[in-house]
């Protein structure tokens, strides 16, 4: 495992929920569904157990039967694609970096197809700290800035906000971090 500056750790240790209870009001999941109220913090890695697709300027830009979904308490699931299985050529590294207290730095690229660009759209953890070693140099897509996202057949709804990457599916329930006021979940 990587050495985790002190700021991270104690960046961790102000987080109050851990996925050990629901806010008054959330709503308690059907059956089939999960709660992101359950999600543990830190974050978990799962193997999706379906299909994850990603759609832009009318191009398939991605397509897995392999992602793994991160899933932290208040945020529906972000994916994470092998590189094979994304269209790379399409990708344009950019500047922007970003610090995740359990994932360590992110990368960002635009996707270009044509004409279309999604600035920033995409991004990966090329250096990915302790625990999250597998989906270093993996893939992930902000759902709001695509034409349309699948997991199995289910249309993905973007999660709020333009910060977090979360995937919205009806097997999902909230509510969900990236609301206003809810920086804090």
């Amino acid at each position: 495992m990587k050495n985790i500056p002190d700021t991270i750790r104690r960046a961790r240790e102000q987080w109050r929920n851990r996925g050990d209870g629901r806010p008054a009001g959330a709503p308690v999941p059907g059956p089939g569904q999960e709660s992101v109220w359950d999600y543990p913090r830190p974050p978990a890695l799962r193997p999706s157990e379906r299909r994850v697709r990603v759609e832009f300027a009318g191009v398939l830009v991605a397509d897995s039967s392999r992602a793994l979904k991160l899933c932290e308490t208040a945020s529906p699931p972000t994916y994470y694609l092998p590189p094979e299985d994304v269209r790379g050529d399409l990708l344009v590294p950019v500047r922007k970096r970003t610090l995740c207290e359990w994932k360590g730095q992110a990368r960002y690229w635009s996707l270009v197809v044509g004409d279309r660009v999604a600035e920033a759209a995409v991004w990966a953890y090329p250096d990915a700290w302790g625990g999250f070693e597998p989906v270093a140099g993996w893939y992930a897509f902000m759902p709001g800035s695509m034409d349309a996202c699948y997991v199995g057949e289910d249309r993905v709804t973007a999660q709020a906000g333009s910060f977090y990457g979360g995937w919205i599916t009806p097997d999902i329930v909230g509510p969900f971090k990236g609301e206003p006021d809810t920086g804090h979940w």
